[in-house]
């Protein structure tokens, strides 16, 4: 048994979390002492509690280790810990960095360029559009996208990735192998197969409240920033907000309408300071390793050349998000019938898309 043996093992012990792995770390200096010492030495740690105490007698054998290393390479579960060369180093220097990450599908993509985009999982139409828009935008270039395969707009971010060919990568709250909520089971194969899950949680753990907010600074810690689109005043998107912050991350934040309650946490962000996102230039001119990529997403803008002024007016005021034809009406002074006509056209030219309710919105490239 080597450091990397004991840290895998304390790590599966479900009520063993980092704290404790660092005081026993700090005691016995070489965790190998720990897997040798006599039950009567554990008994005597005083600052470990007795139900901790038993348990690593209980669970101190080969058999329980090695049942461990035989279920995860069973199920394609790769094992990657602090000690290991292969631990990404910008995930190494954040504060409190997690010992033990399990990682199902192409683990590769931790090293890759990547950006994070949270929010509410009540999503708005609106925070739809701009989550699916910004994380399809931002794959054809090849970032990959990070988020925690949540309900609402973590999901639509890794659907868009998926969409688009591209890369993206689920940080659970629970073990790699309970995949939470199951009603994004779907979604955590299809990332299981062409991306990359990751939890630092033990094989077999439950989803528990406290864990999420523990996750986020992984999904901060991974990516060059974090895009925040439609958040709570106080939501778990503002606390990856703020371990991104801690971390020296950028921030981006998608502006919302001044009365929903769903905007309230994005709009104070910008009122902090946080970087606002109107397109993906936003995002791509205030990191130094996308500002390359600058060039080439104005390549794969559509060309609108040979539009009529009055198809343009048009495209103009559905580009800020989906809007009801009414709207569009008022907008542009076009009347209805007229309008309505234009609308079939350049949905035939592919430029936009028709939603439930008579809503428009421009088609993704």
């Amino acid at each position: 048994m080597e450091n990397r043996d004991i840290l895998i093992w304390l790590n599966s012990i479900q009520g063993i979390g980092d704290k404790t792995i660092n005081r026993l770390n700090e005691y016995f200096k070489n965790l190998t002492e720990l897997w040798y010492c006599s039950k009567n030495e554990i008994m005597e740690l005083n600052y470990l509690n007795s139900k901790i105490k038993r348990k690593l007698i209980d669970f101190r054998n080969d058999s329980y280790y090695n049942d461990i290393l035989t279920y995860s390479n069973e199920n394609n579960i790769k094992i990657i810990t602090i000690l290991d060369e292969e631990y990404p180093s910008h995930l190494k220097n954040i504060y409190n960095p997690p010992k033990t990450l399990y990682l199902k599908g192409n683990y590769k993509l931790i090293y890759r360029p990547s950006i994070s985009i949270v929010g509410s999982r009540k999503a708005t139409y609106y925070g739809k559009w701009a989550a699916e828009k910004i994380a399809k935008e931002l794959s054809c270039l090849g970032i990959c996208i990070i988020s925690g395969m949540a309900l609402g707009i973590d999901a639509i971010a890794h659907k868009g990735a998926l969409d688009e060919g591209g890369d993206t990568i689920a940080i659970l709250g629970s073990g790699i192998d309970k995949p939470y909520p199951r009603r994004n089971i779907n979604i955590f194969e299809e990332i299981s197969s062409k991306g990359l899950v990751i939890s630092e949680f033990p094989i077999g753990m439950e989803p528990r409240a406290g864990n999420f907010p523990l996750r986020n600074r992984v999904i901060s810690g991974l990516s060059k920033g974090v895009v925040i689109i439609e958040a709570r005043e106080k939501s778990g998107s503002l606390i990856t907000a703020y371990h991104a912050l801690e971390q020296g991350k950028e921030i981006f934040a998608v502006p919302g309408n001044i009365n929903s309650i769903y905007s309230k946490g994005t709009n104070l962000l910008i009122k902090d300071g946080a970087k606002i996102v109107t397109n993906i230039e936003d995002i791509l001119e205030e990191i130094n390793e996308f500002k390359m990529l600058l060039d080439k997403n104005k390549d794969n803008k559509k060309n609108y050349d040979g539009l009529s002024d009055k198809e343009l007016l048009v495209i103009k005021s559905i580009e800020n998000g989906p809007i009801h034809c009414d709207m569009i009406a008022y907008n542009t002074d076009i009347d209805i019938v007229e309008l309505n006509s234009i609308l079939t056209i350049l949905e035939m030219k592919n430029l936009i898309t028709s939603m439930p309710g008579k809503v428009f919105t421009i088609k993704d490239y």
